[in-house]
């Protein structure tokens, strides 16, 4: 019997702790379910839909045409070339194949510029799937944070409530008085409003993660409790320093290879409008034949026989050299040579960006450490100022007043803790975006 409640116990705890919602399991969802991703992701299928149309303007093209005509009146005599005012029917076909042999390196530059298109396309995927797992992120921190408030004020709510009973009970055999019960019984009302004012934050930082996340408003979420004590909170052991501020690998941020591959589209772009002043030579060939038949008349011969006799073949080049069409073309040249050069400088200035934002994640992390580091020390010392206030407090050597100035010091120590615990980790988790690395496991 025994045996069998400890394993009820268990499998509810296991299921408990499995329902709580982790920042990654958060960030997989989000970017599952962010309706900006998909966006993405369509915009990169458009992008693989024009590297196939590039593709595919290296190949022949070819049609064929069909033709159907009544003549009522006067016409040409498809057998004598003369006039005739007799009704005929006229039926025709053919097939037509071109092929561009040099335009100029023209549809190779398109080539190029649509598969930079589609390298570029993906990176815009993989950073909107980034900036959706940061802000993911961040608003899981501030669930987080939340929920480490109430969880506090839930103990803060009980130690008041224990301490009304233990005053009532001094009040009674006569070791405290009246005016110290009041005020006890203000700084338990003070605790259930604040109790109250964090569930009310805690919903709304919850609210907020749902949104970012795309998940369902109306269905329930918590996130995994962190509190300010040592055993409940992740210990941050990472030793980093400033003068090994490592430079993140340029050519592996997404930030950064969608400005690339976006500057070099802008290069093959102009490239291809460059390539409209000089001549481009075509191919063509093509298959024509023709049914003729006179209305009301039983001499025309066989269709099968006219397809044959009338079939008439070509083949066709093509030299077109341009020579002027109104400065079209310079002006094209002149704004596809501009987009080049902001795309470049669009590059530079993101590269300047990304090592800025690096190396301020990276001092952020190193100051929240000492920090966390420095409020460790800060919350024993206040925890152990509120224990001997309050022993003294049992004992009547101080106020109510003094109690509740202690509690209220210990109390914004761990909450400043866990604020600066949980930057770590956010930071952290930036120095990692900024060096390349993924943030989130799919």
């Amino acid at each position: 019997m025994r045996l069998r409640y400890f394993l009820i116990v268990s499998l509810c705890s296991i299921q408990i702790k499995a329902q709580e919602w982790s920042a990654q399991r958060c960030m997989q969802y989000a970017v599952e379910h962010n309706t900006q991703v998909h966006r993405a992701s369509l915009e990169l299928d458009n992008y693989e839909a024009s590297r196939l149309s590039a593709v595919g303007s290296f190949l022949p093209a070819v049609d064929a045409s069909v033709g159907l005509q009544y003549n009522f009146g006067r016409a040409i005599d498809p057998e004598t070339n003369g006039y005739t005012d007799v009704s005929t029917f006229y039926n025709g076909y053919s097939v037509h194949a071109s092929l561009p042999v040099f335009d100029g390196f023209s549809r190779l530059n398109a080539l190029k510029a649509a598969k930079a298109s589609v390298l570029m396309g993906r990176s815009a995927l993989r950073e909107q799937q980034d900036q959706t797992a940061l802000t993911t992120l961040q608003a899981w921190v501030n669930s987080v944070y939340y929920e480490g408030l109430v969880a506090m004020a839930e103990e803060k709510q009980r130690e008041a409530d224990l301490l009304v009973r233990q005053t009532q009970v001094m009040v009674e055999v006569g070791r405290k008085s009246q005016a110290d019960l009041a005020q006890m019984e203000a700084q338990q009302a003070e605790a259930a409003y604040e109790l109250t004012r964090q569930q009310n934050l805690l919903a709304s930082a919850l609210l907020e993660l749902k949104k970012v996340m795309g998940f369902p408003l109306a269905d329930s979420m918590k996130c995994t409790v962190y509190t300010a004590g040592t055993d409940s909170f992740p210990k941050l052991n990472w030793q980093f320093s400033l003068s090994k501020l490592p430079v993140y690998p340029k050519e592996t941020h997404p930030e950064l290879l969608m400005k690339y591959h976006s500057m070099q589209s802008k290069l093959y772009e102009w490239r291809q409008v460059r390539a409209e002043c000089l001549p481009a030579l075509s191919l063509s060939a093509g298959l024509s034949t023709t049914f003729y038949k006179t209305l009301h008349s039983q001499t025309a011969a066989p269709f099968s026989d006219q397809m044959r006799n009338n079939m008439g073949e070509y083949i066709a080049a093509t030299l077109s050299i341009p020579l002027f069409n109104r400065l079209q073309t310079v002006t094209s040249v002149r704004r596809a040579k501009n987009n080049y050069r902001m795309a470049r400088e669009a590059y530079e200035e993101k590269q300047l960006e990304l090592e800025k934002l690096s190396r301020e994640a990276w001092q952020d992390l190193n100051a929240y450490l000492r920090q966390a580091e420095q409020m460790e020390k800060k919350v024993e010392a206040d925890h152990l100022a509120y224990q001997l206030t309050r022993r003294q407090y049992e004992e009547g050597l101080s106020t109510a007043i003094d109690l509740h100035t202690t509690s209220a010091t210990l109390l914004q120590s761990k909450a400043t803790l866990l604020q600066c615990r949980l930057m770590a980790m956010l930071k952290h988790e930036l120095v990692r975006y900024y060096n390349g690395e993924q943030i989130w496991t799919e």
